[in-house]
């Protein structure tokens, strides 16, 4: 698996809310310019519309999320 390194670092928003480790949601992921949709794990349940920072790649489309306080994280 080729591992997608330009979104991690990259803000996005749960489109369908991740179950912790029952299951993965879905993140739709500001990248190259656009947005493109990744299959989105977290260590814990995310609901939808949860603002998420991607910490690292599982390989082509699947990332790992955490929460994304924006105050906190400097209002990026």
């Amino acid at each position: 698996m080729v591992r997608d390194e330009s979104c991690i670092g990259c803000l996005g928003v749960l489109i369908i809310g991740t179950r912790g480790s029952a299951g993965p949601g879905e993140a739709l992921v500001k990248v190259r310019g656009g947005s493109e949709t990744f299959l989105a794990w977290s260590d814990t349940p995310l609901p939808k519309d949860t603002r998420v920072l991607v910490i690292e790649s599982r390989g082509a489309r699947t990332v790992d999320v955490i929460e994304w306080d924006e105050i906190a994280g400097g209002g990026v």
